[in-house]
């Protein structure tokens, strides 16, 4: 989903070593949820275990908020982890997340002066929260044909294929484009790729210098676009110089951007519908829980 309790056990697992500094004000109350009270220090700690920068505050502050309200509303429907859910969990995080070592986790929690009962607290909170979303948000969301005819005919842009193209390159570092004319000469007789695994200073070059099904403004700057773009697939480029270093390309194919057809592209459209009516669903829900508490911020 493209919203989610951005403050939840993989990013607070994953950023148990960060260290970034937030200079944000620490004293004082950030926010009241009923009778809870979220601290700035508490928003500013959040922060720095997920590696956010200053200007994400109000962001943190109110995922923290929603976190606190989606928290009240499993306890009143009484929904509870059984001990043998949340010890497989933990199980798995020291597996995926630390090696399978319990005391490497032992160890990150304690640089973080995070106890362990802190610890295992906020992954069970995070376990039911995912709960209470999926119980009330995901397993709802429907993606109807007519909803989805409605994202393929309105953003055609999302599912487009193609527009790739396959280059080969050789690269000459500056000390050696003397060697251009050497290089243009074997060219003639022996293969590109082989003349480029024995020239070329280009990361593929091992490789016979190719780059399969690239778009070219991902890789290349734009001088050496610009040529790509006015070649026949085939043919070889100029020599292009830059900042001393020597391109030679050669267009190996090309693929036209189209449009995939509403077979072809019909998981993604399925995904986005239910992306986009879940975000809704979660917004509609959250302001719902508010209306039935007390929030406050500072």
């Amino acid at each position: 989903m493209k919203r989610q309790i951005k403050t939840g056990f993989v990013v607070f697992c994953f950023a148990l070593v960060a260290g970034t500094c937030v200079a944000v004000e620490v004293d004082g109350i950030a926010a009241k949820v009923n009778a809870s009270v979220i601290l700035k220090s508490d928003v500013i700690l959040e922060m720095r275990r997920a590696g956010l920068p200053p200007d994400r505050y109000s962001e943190v502050l109110n995922d923290m908020i929603e976190r606190k309200l989606v928290l009240k509303a499993a306890a009143e429907s009484k929904m509870t982890m059984q001990e043998w859910v949340i010890e497989n969990r933990i199980r798995e995080i020291i597996s995926n997340a630390f090696g399978g070592d319990r005391n490497k986790l032992m160890e990150a929690l304690a640089q973080q002066k995070i106890s362990y009962p802190e610890w295992r607290q906020r992954m069970v909170d995070d376990m039911v929260v995912s709960a209470m979303r999926w119980q009330t948000i995901d397993k709802n969301v429907v993606a109807s044909p007519s909803a989805m005819r409605e994202e393929y005919a309105n953003n055609p842009e999302r599912y487009t294929a193609g527009g790739t193209t396959t280059i080969s390159v050789i690269l000459l570092k500056p000390e050696d484009a003397g060697k251009r004319d050497e290089v243009a000469e074997l060219l003639k007789s022996e293969p590109f790729g082989e003349v480029a695994k024995r020239y070329s200073a280009d990361s593929r070059a091992a490789d016979g210098g190719v780059w399969k099904n690239i778009v070219p403004a991902d890789v290349f700057r734009q001088e050496v676009c610009r040529e790509i773009a006015d070649m026949p697939v085939g043919t070889l480029s100029h020599w292009i110089d830059l900042d001393g270093w020597s391109f030679l390309l050669r267009k190996d194919d090309e693929s036209a951007l189209r449009t995939r057809s509403f077979a072809e592209a019909y998981d993604d459209i399925e995904r986005n519908v239910r992306e986009e009516l879940a975000m809704m669903m979660y917004d509609r829900w959250i302001e719902r829980l508010k209306a039935e508490s007390y929030v406050k911020t500072y």
